[in-house]
């Protein structure tokens, strides 16, 4: 198991060390742009962590959405991207169609990358209708890292966000992951 951590402008500075890999939020719907991006990134590769990049998905949009992530986001090969699918501040949520939708596009501009499903458990068991997590379901479920409740398959597991968001992605090595990544 490798570990991990992810990172949005409300974490300015992260310690990398224990780290394999970084996931930087780029953007939100059609108008947002982590201000931190550059400086995080820039942390993770200097610290030679697995790169990844996630966009904050809202209800709607989706093909202008994905247009706009990966507009704002550096394209370099071997990192990797993902959707967040979870409840937006104000309490909406773009449908399973809508996280579908985005993934397809966003494999469809980016075809040499890897693109992952970020969601909870709750998102995964009550809101998913197609099970659709385009090449690997990255889970939030707060509790023993490696062990979400869930009978899918999974990549990476986001098992606490104290102090913050961190993670365990099921590979052997940050080569394994890098080879993966690369495929």
């Amino acid at each position: 198991m490798l570990h991990g951590v992810d990172v949005s402008a409300y974490q300015p500075d992260y310690d990398t060390d224990g780290s394999d890999f970084v996931f930087v939020k780029a953007t939100e719907g059609r108008t947002y742009v982590n201000p931190r991006l550059k400086s995080q990134v820039k942390r993770a590769r200097d610290a030679e962590c697995v790169v990844g990049f996630y966009h904050f998905l809202w209800p709607g949009n989706t093909k202008e959405q994905a247009e706009y992530f990966l507009d704002k986001t550096p394209e370099k090969e071997g990192d990797l991207l993902a959707v967040d699918w979870e409840q937006t501040g104000e309490g909406t949520h773009a449908s399973s169609a809508d996280k579908d939708r985005f993934i397809r596009e966003v494999k469809r501009l980016r075809p040499h990358h890897r693109v992952l499903l970020y969601c909870n458990r709750t998102f995964w068991l009550n809101h998913d209708t197609s099970s659709y997590a385009g090449d690997g379901l990255w889970i939030a479920d707060y509790g023993k890292a490696a062990a979400p409740r869930i009978e899918a398959d999974w990549r990476i597991h986001q098992y606490t966000d104290d102090p913050l968001d961190k993670n365990v992605a099921d590979f052997a090595s940050r080569k394994a992951m890098r080879d993966w990544a690369t495929a």
